[in-house]
């Protein structure tokens, strides 16, 4: 395989790099390219002057036996460990523990850590956003939004968010239009921090309420830092979406009220604060599409959103698509 043309794949969270790692141990060349500065997609940990801060993917947990089997094989690495915080729940105004036991896993000491090791040597091209797919006589080629072409490639996987992935899929009309059914909410997170610890033995919190969907204490995870004392909420899709752009200060005032309004102890101002859109951070209903193949064009599309909308579904989907592309090339 090292004297063909290799493999593109646009995207380096967890689909498109699963689908890497599973194509290079099968001998397979791979280019990968990213538009964000690093890997992860919404895996990404932010840094900032109050540390490193896991704004989207908060956890994950492993159901399906393959990807239970990856997950050990990352904890004997030292890439993740079981994240067992106190768990509690806000409905109707009421904060109560958890009955919740499962086990969640969380990449240490930042969730961007699984991604970074998962990319490992192989090639990519960062700040590149690629805008078009387009096919010549025999290869691929992808143009980026500088106008530089990239190419030639044998097959492309497109391992994006849906929205992203269907403006890439022109010259495959019944692939774009299967991915054009999927629909994606936003989330808005915020990460506040206090220089003196709130005093709650809340470190992790499912929240069913107008605002809020989520809140962690970034301390309670394994290899974080203990000062000062962050935090990080999410919004609920709903409110996301009825307030998508609402200026960045004034969804941290919202979430920060919230927040305060939910926990039942003194929560003083932030001495940090910021706030981040993710526009298409989980589909809003779940499918069972695995990985969409066109095969004989060589073009494959894999993602959260095929499956679970979780980090085990984004694995398990680049799993499946290069599972496919191996089989169509033997």
């Amino acid at each position: 395989m090292t004297n063909a043309a290799p493999i593109a794949i646009i995207g380096t969270g967890i689909a498109g790099l699963s689908a890497a790692e599973a194509l290079h141990a099968a001998g397979y060349p791979v280019q990968l390219f990213d538009k964000s500065r690093g890997s992860g997609g919404r895996m990404a940990s932010k840094r900032s002057d109050a540390g490193a801060l896991d704004l989207g993917a908060q956890y994950f947990t492993a159901r399906d036996r393959r990807f239970a089997a990856t997950v050990a094989q990352w904890q004997a690495r030292g890439w993740v460990e079981p994240w067992t915080p106190n768990l509690y729940q806000y409905a109707n105004g009421v904060l109560s523990p958890s009955a919740d036991e499962q086990v969640r896993w969380v990449g240490n000491p930042r969730m961007s850590a699984i991604t970074r090791a998962m990319l490992g040597a192989l090639p990519v091209k960062f700040s590149c956003r690629i805008t078009e797919v387009f096919r010549g006589e025999q290869h691929w080629h992808l143009l980026d939004a500088e106008g530089e072409s990239h190419g030639p490639f044998a097959q492309v996987i497109i391992a994006t968010p849906a929205p992203q992935a269907s403006a890439l899929l022109a010259t495959a009309p019944k692939l774009a239009g299967t991915v054009a059914g999927v629909t994606m909410e936003p989330t808005w997170a915020v990460a506040l921090a206090f220089a003196e610890p709130l005093q709650t033995p809340l470190e992790g919190c499912f929240v069913q309420d107008e605002v809020l969907d989520w809140t962690a204490r970034n301390r309670s995870k394994p290899g974080r830092d203990a000062s000062p004392d962050t935090w990080v909420l999410h919004a609920s899709s709903s409110w996301s979406r009825q307030h998508l752009d609402l200026a960045k200060e004034q969804v941290v005032e919202r979430l920060h009220g919230a927040f305060a309004e939910m926990i039942g102890c003194a929560v003083p101002a932030p001495v940090f604060s910021l706030a981040h859109r993710w526009l298409y951070a989980r589909p809003s209903g779940a499918h069972q599409l695995g990985a969409l193949a066109d095969a004989d064009l060589g073009l494959y599309v894999c993602g959260d959103w095929c499956l679970s909308g979780r980090v085990e579904g984004a694995w398990l989907s680049g799993q499946e698509a290069a599972r496919k592309l191996i089989a169509h090339n033997q």
